[in-house]
């Protein structure tokens, strides 16, 4: 059992507090029977109350995900790819290692070494090379790979499809012309068996029939064959007016990402808001979609179950810039999560998703204010002066309408309703074994941090500065003025989480501890915002010609946008808008790492810049 993530499964011991349980079977998908180990009484437990082992004191150390390097990355995949059926067959003895092992010219030590790694964390980064003290002897050359890499371009992946034994012949003749040792038969037999099926097929077998095999038919998906194994994602604007909460005027209409569980039609996860989507409500939807909803459900005082959490195999998405981003890929990556992309021009892979939108803003069209999806439709309906519902009041419907409503109903392509089928996947049913529940995340914190933004700065006397905000913390006074280690002569860039709705904190990761620590404005007395009204005041000072636009004035323009904006909103839809941008501000995110120095409690109102510092500190 991992840290990070862990399963809900008979035979797993879980917590409840202090208390430790052996689970003994499933029950639904919401609660357990489990035996707790101090006194032998079974008691009926809820999934949502259960944790993993708590964590030893001292545990494998992992890179922040930018640290890594795609060259380190494409190693772990590497032995992830290995050693994954071993991982998910139900029972793991040393023969199936062995012949394993044999397949790919490794020993059992080392697949056994891989597999306790990666179970011990769950993380694609405990799969990451160590440091080797011949760290290079057994590596192709730079020669041999692109021999390699050529060889099974232009003689494995044609029309004659040749076998795996003959291209390594090619690959022997080649080298020994030349002049170059030739690379195990194995090494030709991993590299090919991390080329994505479909490029095998369409270059072997020719384009239509990669296709036959790998595009959708009406009414499936491959490999969507139990919940959680397929979840697509997508946005739209929904058709309605919201009004703001203190004046309940109008201030336009929202946007909502919303994810899909495939094999279910279950809503897996959402997010609401005024923001046009980007990275940063995938990333939200995303860990909404794998975090237990009893929170959320008890904050609107809804009283049903919505059993959609863990983590999914698959993320399938259209090609849209907000998907392609850096930090999502690696997210998923670390997670063990695969992000497909919807084939340009054939818009089937995207029907599931695309049908659940079309079924919320259908929805939505008997709610007042509803702006509908065309023109002709509202007529003369007055959307704006009908308009009563304010966001939170609308995430409330949206819930009550899921959870109450959608999950409840048949399906007209299932025969059955959402929650029944997602039931039958997780439970099994009388002709067909069900999954279980899929593994879930022990650290909610550090699952939004990886999926959160991230921004890049060096470290000086007086603090870090993001988008000309100073913050300080102690946190920081060991890497003032820190140096690279691979280019000494360049000041050291480190890594730091942002959550763009509100910037009053930073999180820093320390690469030694390897953990966050939050680090908050150097002067205290300003008020939180967001990054979207950062740049609404930057863009107002630089209209009104200002040439300098440093923090004193960001927040001085600020606090006069703000009695502007007091005044301005029983008036304009835009200063109530912001308004309410403002309300729906989140909680900042919790770390759970120990002070920079444990002997020391320094109170962050007190910390002065980092003036005197010593070199070598």
């Amino acid at each position: 059992m991992s840290q990070y993530r862990f399963k809900v499964e008979p035979g797993a011991e879980v917590f409840v507090g202090d208390r430790r349980y052996l689970i003994t079977a499933l029950l639904d998908v919401d609660t357990v029977l489990a035996k707790e180990m101090a006194t032998a009484v079974t008691e009926r437990l809820f999934i949502k109350d259960l944790r993993p082992r708590p964590a030893p004191a001292v545990t494998p150390a992992r890179g922040e995900l930018l640290e890594l390097g795609e060259e380190a990355l494409a190693e772990a995949r590497r032995r992830l790819a290995i050693v994954q059926p071993l991982l998910d067959a139900p029972r793991c003895g040393r023969q199936a290692v062995a012949e394993r092992g044999a397949e790919y010219g490794l020993s059992v030590a080392t697949l056994y070494r891989w597999i306790s790694d990666y179970r011990q964390t769950g993380l694609l980064s405990a799969l990451l090379r160590k440091p080797r003290s011949d760290a290079g002897e057994s590596r192709l050359s730079a020669e041999q790979e692109t021999l390699l890499q050529a060889t099974i371009q232009d003689f494995y992946l044609t029309p004659e499809r040749p076998s795996l034994q003959q291209t390594y012949h090619e690959v022997v003749r080649r080298c020994r012309t030349a002049g170059l040792r030739a690379p195990h038969y194995h090494t030709l037999r991993g590299r090919i068996a991390t080329l994505p099926a479909l490029t095998r097929q369409a270059h072997r077998l020719g384009k239509a029939t990669a296709e036959h095999h790998y595009t959708l038919s009406p009414g499936s998906f491959p490999g969507a064959d139990w919940p959680y194994a397929v979840i697509q994602i997508d946005h739209t604007r929904l058709d309605i007016i919201l009004v703001d909460e203190h004046y309940r005027l109008p201030i336009g209409r929202p946007w909502i990402t919303l994810a899909i569980d495939v094999f279910s039609r279950m809503v897996a996860g959402y997010y609401l808001s005024f923001e046009r989507p980007g990275a940063l409500a995938v990333g939200l939807c995303l860990v909404n979609a794998i975090v237990p909803k009893e929170p959320l459900l008890a904050r609107y005082d809804i009283a049903a179950s919505w059993p959609c959490r863990g983590l999914m195999d698959t993320v399938h998405s259209d090609n849209a810039k907000e998907f392609r981003g850096k930090m999502l890929r690696l997210a998923c990556e670390e997670y063990g999560i695969a992000h497909a992309f919807r084939i340009v021009r054939k818009p089937q892979w995207g029907g599931h998703i695309e049908r659940l939108l079309g079924t919320v803003l259908t929805e939505l069209h008997r709610l007042p204010g509803t702006t509908f999806s065309q023109p002709h439709q509202r007529g003369e309906y007055p959307s704006e002066q009908a308009a009563i519902m304010t966001l939170p009041e609308l995430e409330r419907w949206l819930l009550v309408f899921l959870c109450e409503e959608y999950h409840q109903r048949e399906h007209s392509e299932l025969k059955t309703s959402p929650l029944q089928r997602c039931k039958e996947g997780v439970l099994g049913t009388a002709e067909r074994p069900g999954r279980g529940i899929p593994p879930l995340i022990a650290d909610e914190d550090k699952l939004k941090l990886d999926f959160m933004p991230v921004v890049e700065r060096t470290i000086q006397e007086y603090g870090v500065v993001i988008d000309t905000i100073h913050y300080l913390d102690d946190a920081l006074r060991r890497w003032v003025h820190a140096r690279d280690p691979h280019q000494p002569q360049r000041l050291r860039q480190f890594i730091f989480k942002r959550d763009p709705r509100d910037i009053s904190r930073i999180y820093f990761y320390d690469p030694e501890v390897k953990t966050y620590f939050p680090i908050r404005y150097r002067n205290l007395a300003n008020p939180a915002i967001s990054l979207w009204e950062f740049r609404e005041v930057q863009r107002q000072l630089r209209q009104e010609g200002r040439r300098t636009i440093d923090e004193e004035a960001i927040f001085a323009g600020y606090e006069k946008r703000r009695q502007l904006e007091e005044q301005a909103q029983a008036l304009t839809k835009q200063a109530r808008r912001q308004a309410t941008r403002r309300v729906s501000r989140p909680p900042a995110t919790a770390v759970s790492a120990p002070p920079a120095d444990p002997t020391a409690t320094v109170a962050a109102a007190a910390i002065p810049p980092f003036d005197h510092v010593e070199d070598g500190f």
